[in-house]
This record gives C-alpha cells, structure tokens and sequence, in this order.
C-alpha cells in the first residue's frame, strides 16, 4: 500500500502540527506532499511549503490541493480564507479532511454539493467525528436524533453571574482547554455549539430540528447519536485531537495506538444537563439562521467574527456579542446560497457590525 500524500492548510496552528505528528507517527502510511503554514514558514521538506499572505501564494495553494498525485487535503485555517481552497480540492475530487468550523457554516449547501463519495469529506471536530463514528454502518432512517456535547464554558456553572460584566480575562479563562481567543471566546458564549450544529446539520443530512445540545462538563462523551429504537450511541475518550485526526486520515482503518487508552475507572461520574436557551441565546441564533438558509449562517458567522474582535479590544461588553449578531441576522435582506452570495453576507455583516458598533461607543 502506498502512503496517503496529505496537503495540510493551516500546518503551523495547533491542528497542523497534531497532523504533522500522526503522520510523523506512522511513516508508511502517511507523506507530507504540501505545508501552508502562517507567519512562519515551516522548516520540512515537502512538495509545496506555501506561507500564507506572501505573493503568489493564492496560486501556489490552488495548484497544491489541485495537484494529481495530492490524495487528501487537510483544511485546518481559521475563517473564510479556508473556503476557496476547500472548494477548489473539492473539485479536483481530493477527499477532505475538514476541521475549520466555517466552511460549512458559510456553504454548507455549496461544500456538500461538491462532495463526492460518501467520505470525501471527513470531520476532524472531535464532535462531529463522534458522530461520524456512531452513524457507521446505521441506515439514516433508523437515526432519532444527534446530541452536541459542549462543556459549557466557564459560565455555565455560575448562573449567578451578570454576563454583561464578564471581562476578557474571565472569558479566556475556559475550565478546561486552551485554545485561541476566538475560540475560547466562542466556547464562552456557546457560539460555537451553534456553529457546530449547522455543520452537523450539512454534513449528517439531519434535519435541525432533530439535533440537539448537552452540557458535559467532563468532555470525555464527544457527542451521541440516539435512535429510533430508543437506543443511543456515543462515543468516549479522554481529549485529544490526534484521534479524529488519524481517524480522518486513515478511514475506514483505525491505527493501533494513536493515542493511550482511557482509564474509564478513574474518571467517577459523568454528567450531562440540558441547556439554558434563555442564558445562552447563540444556538438558538445558529439554528434560526440555518433555517433561513442562503447566506444567512454567512452572516451570522461573519457578525460573530466581528464581535468576538471588538469584545477582545473591549469595545463591548461580554453580552454585546450575541446582540450585534442578532442586529446582523435582522438587518440582512436576504440572499441565496451561491458562493458570491455568500461572500456578500459575509461583508454586509461585517460592514453591519462596524456601523453598530459606532452608534454603540457614541
């Protein structure tokens, strides 16, 4: 068997380098064929090292994902940057491995659309790679519904607290993982559970309706598939991102020791309670925006982007990031789901955003 020839985008970000180390880990069945790293340019050899923002780069990144002897492509840059590489792959008929949240969430309709072969896009979101896992062999009609796990952020246990006096710092400070500040901000305002149901919504064909979310505070349950039988499945394991994303490599394989086994006894209870759509007004946005659909989702996502960056600056209180989204949402008159239609919500949200943010400060 010949190795897997990955292209990675994004491999200097903490996704990359997981990616870089699986493959790392298992010689001969995966190859760096092609790097686009950010600032820095990474120093290993590879068919195509790209740094993202030099000149030229747009077209080098094109030919790399497009390349014949590319096998996969792993999409792991934050924002609508991702978009155009990820379709150009598409249509070259790369298999994708998908972990920038965007991409669906802008065109879900669009990517899908595009995607040929029931793998040709594989989740690397541990969420949505649970899911994936759980679905495995199950008819789509016996599927009741589909459960996002979110560990709730570091409010969700203190429902005491004003979230309009929520500073930076409290916002940052997550119980339990360390990411970026927009991610973390995200996971803070539960946004990116809404972000994750749109995606779950493109990529598993269920209806919204029929998905769900739950706070686990213990993030070891990824998500949970329930079915019509009454039964359910979910899928367990300490957190660590090299899993789906060796499993997203290697399908429908599973490598021997991708990482250590969970020690399920010492791990005590596990909790799961329901969420507060009053406290935590952002999956309801996500979901009445999916619903809308054409560029709705664009917007919404563009006009979280936005706020999430002027909360960061602090030119908004901790609340102000779910109301400026819901501004957007309303304002927006419409628009279909092409991709140059997507890319007008995109900037009618961001345009919109600035334009409320500087009636806010007056």
């Amino acid at each position: 068997m010949s190795a897997l020839r990955v292209a990675i985008l994004g491999a200097s970000g903490s996704i990359g380098q997981q990616a870089l180390s699986v493959i790392d880990h298992y010689p001969e069945r995966f190859q760096v064929f092609g790097l686009v790293s950010g600032r820095r340019r990474l120093d290993r050899p590879a068919r195509f090292s790209v740094r993202a923002g030099d000149p030229g780069s747009g077209d080098r990144i094109e030919e790399m994902v497009t390349h014949p002897e590319c096998d996969l492509v792993l999409v792991a840059i934050p924002g609508v940057v991702a978009l155009g590489p990820t379709l150009r792959a598409l249509r070259a008929h790369k298999k994708v491995a998908l972990a920038t949240k965007e991409i669906l969430v802008m065109a879900g309709e669009l990517v899908m659309g595009m995607a040929r072969g029931h793998d040709a896009i594989r989740p690397v979101d541990s969420e949505h790679s649970a899911l994936w896992q759980c679905l495995w062999g199950e008819a789509p009609a016996s599927v009741s519904r589909l459960l996002l796990t979110a560990s709730g952020g570091p409010f969700w246990a203190r429902p005491e607290q004003d979230l309009s006096s929520v500073t930076v710092e409290q916002a940052l400070n997550h119980p339990r993982w360390s990411m970026g500040p927009k991610v973390t901000v995200d996971s803070a305002t539960l946004m990116n559970k809404g972000l994750e149901l749109i995606e779950a919504h493109h990529l598993f064909r269920v209806p919204l309706d029929r998905i769900g979310v739950v706070v686990h505070p213990q993030s070891v349950i990824h998500s949970i598939v329930e079915f019509v039988d009454g039964s359910a499945k979910a899928q367990l394991s300490n957190p660590d991102m090299r899993l789906p994303i060796a499993l997203a490599l290697s399908y429908p394989e599973r490598l021997p020791g991708v990482v250590p086994p969970t020690p399920f006894h010492d791990l005590g209870a596990l909790e799961l309670h329901p969420l507060d759509p009053g406290r935590f007004a952002s999956v309801r946005l996500a979901r009445e925006a999916a619903a809308r659909g054409g560029a709705y989702p664009a917007v919404l996502n563009a006009a979280n982007e936005r706020a999430v960056a002027a909360f960061l600056d602090s030119a908004i209180p901790f609340s102000g990031i779910v109301s400026a989204v819901e501004s957007a949402l309303e304002a927006f008159p419409g628009g279909g789901d092409s991709l140059e239609e997507i890319l007008a919500g995109d900037e009618f949200a961001r345009r919109h955003v600035d334009s409320w943010l500087g009636k806010v400060r007056a």
